[in-house]
């Protein structure tokens, strides 16, 4: 009797013993994760879990390492382990209360890969209690991720690219000066003076005019005469005044000559300081900043005649230099070059594209619509002027438009041979991100920042990197793909809805967008109907929305089941 009590004891004890080194399960229960399902951002998946080891779970001699690992298929992501310790294990992990339990937050982040999309989280455990390695079963805290920020290499093809613009203007103003001196208080103009260079070439300029009406308009010519301001102020008004005269005389001559009319507009300075000031800021004279100041500091007309005066008598060069080049007339001739017509160009293109200049050739890819077209031009731009990289750049846009990525970096890089003009750089910056090279994509929109689409550019970049508000704050009044799905990431449906019914040239993945849209705010025949809109187009998305989280209220559907089959 005896020997069976001692034996029920040591059993009890035993017993007692073997459950103080073992630690029960854990469920799905303890543990939140967040976001759920898990979301791609930036070819990463980032993950926070929330867990708890409940009360008088954690052994005061136990070690626990808990090892995140997302599971896909043909794969698997082991993430950053954590530890924790019980009350009397003498380590620098958390340390968890037996009593009480504690709570744990762990931040793990896994390089993203496609079948993550179909995939399970596990926590998995390396569990000791004291030296005895003990087995704590894994738990399943998540399923799956949403990677559509990856869409991004779909909607950066409807981006808007850079265009190297032509500088061609038909009408071209230009301006043409003469100018003819005058002696000391004279206003006759002498003939020495209508030999000057400017003279003949203000008369030539006239009789270009008259021979080629159709490609020079001549357009009003001013005269304007002065007085230099070394003498009394009435004299001086009448002189300028005279000089209008007999200058204006003599553009009239000269117009009648060449059989032209034109308005004259005539006007006279009676004292030429702005002209003075400029003259002497110019010269070499040693102390010009004290003749300038002493000179402002006088506002009466009498007085500052007087200064004037004094200075020419006490510096020669005013009075043999200075003061001589202000008693004139200046004659402007304005005039337009007239260039050729739409209908000219294109003509000419079409009979001799080598008469036409890189402007006008440039200018003539803009006057059709059709890409074929402006390919044709641009390619005889290059072979024309195969120095100016504006074609190419051009050319590179249209390959990117027809989703050509291959041929339209091999024109890119041909452009950025020639120039590292902003809207090179742009290009680059955009196509680098279609092709997810997101370092090149930074350096070279560091140099594109004179580019017209910048911000949008920008705002694509703003995607890959997962600064999601901020690029649909790039993106805003883009109305692309790429803005849209800027505007879902950051979970402003409504501007989605406005950009995407916005967009100029809506396709397959216009309408994946439109579906994705649907189905996040719970318009599920919307969703169907668009998501069969962006199969129809592009037959890549089948495969795509039927594993796509998205689309996870839909998956029981019998009508989503027959789209994805």
């Amino acid at each position: 009797m005896q020997t069976k009590l001692y034996f029920s004891v040591a059993l009890a004890s035993t017993l007692v013993l073997t459950s103080c080194k073992k630690l029960g399960e854990l469920s799905a229960d303890n543990f939140t994760v967040t976001p759920s399902p898990m979301e791609e951002v930036a070819n990463q998946v980032p993950v926070t879990i929330n867990g708890r080891f409940p009360e008088k779970y954690m052994k005061k001699k136990a070690t626990v390492t808990v090892v995140p690992v997302l599971r896909y298929e043909g794969g698997e992501a082991v993430g950053q382990p954590a530890s924790f310790q019980g009350e009397k294990v003498q380590g620098n992990n958390q340390e968890i209360s037996y009593k009480v339990g504690g709570n744990y937050t762990m931040k793990n982040s896994f390089a993203y890969v496609p079948e993550m999309a179909q995939s399970e989280l596990y926590l998995t455990f390396n569990a000791k209690v004291g030296k005895k390695t003990v087995k704590v079963p894994e738990v399943k805290v998540a399923d799956g991720v949403i990677a559509t920020s990856t869409l991004l290499a779909m909607t950066s093809r409807n981006a808007n690219t850079a265009n190297a613009a032509d500088a061609y203007q038909r009408i071209i103003a230009q301006k043409q000066e003469a100018q003819i001196k005058y002696l000391i208080n004279q206003a006759k103009v002498r003939s020495s003076e209508l030999n000057s260079v400017s003279i003949k070439d203000f008369v030539k300029m006239l009789r270009d005019i008259k021979a080629d009406q159709k490609g020079l308009q001549l357009n009003g010519i001013e005269v304007s005469a002065y007085a230099s301001p070394d003498g009394a102020f009435n004299f001086n008004e009448k002189l300028a005044q005279q000089r209008q005269g007999t200058s204006s005389s003599y553009v009239q001559g000269q117009l009648k000559k060449a059989a032209l009319q034109t308005n004259i507009d005539k006007k006279y300075t009676a004292e030429d300081w702005d002209g003075f000031q400029q003259l002497v800021s110019a010269s070499n004279l040693q102390d010009k900043d004290v003749i300038l100041r002493v000179l402002s500091m006088y506002q009466d007309p009498e007085e500052r005649e007087t200064q004037i005066r004094n200075i020419s008598a006490a510096y020669r060069e005013l009075a043999d230099e200075i003061l001589p080049e202000l008693r004139r007339a200046r004659i402007t001739m304005n005039y337009n070059i007239i260039g050729r017509t739409d209908a000219e160009i294109q003509q000419q293109f079409a009979s001799d594209a080598s008469k036409l200049s890189v402007e006008e050739l440039l200018y003539a890819a803009t006057l059709t619509n059709n890409a074929n077209e402006k390919e044709g031009i641009y390619n005889k731009t290059t072979q024309l002027f195969p120095s100016d990289y504006r074609a190419y750049n051009n050319l590179a846009e249209l390959a990117y438009q027809k989703g050509d990525i291959a041929k339209a970096q091999n024109y890119l890089t041909q452009a950025a041979a020639k120039s590292s003009a902003a809207e090179v750089k742009a290009n680059e910056a955009l196509f680098a991100i279609a092709q997810g090279n997101i370092a090149k994509a930074e350096q070279a929109l560091a140099k594109a920042t004179g580019a017209k689409n910048y911000n949008e550019v920008r705002g694509n970049l703003n995607i890959a990197k997962g600064n999601f508000a901020q690029a649909a704050q790039d993106l805003r009044g883009a109305n692309t793909n790429s803005a849209a799905l800027a505007q879902i990431l950051a979970k402003d449906y409504t501007g989605a809805a406005q950009s995407l019914a916005a967009v100029a040239k809506a396709d397959a993945t216009t309408s994946y967008l439109k579906a994705i849209l649907a189905a996040r705010t719970n318009q599920s025949s919307t969703a169907l109907s668009n998501l069969q809109d962006a199969i129809a187009k592009d037959a890549s998305f089948k495969a795509r929305a039927a594993k796509d989280l998205e689309f996870a209220k839909l998956f029981g559907d019998s009508s989503f089941k027959n789209l994805v089959k």
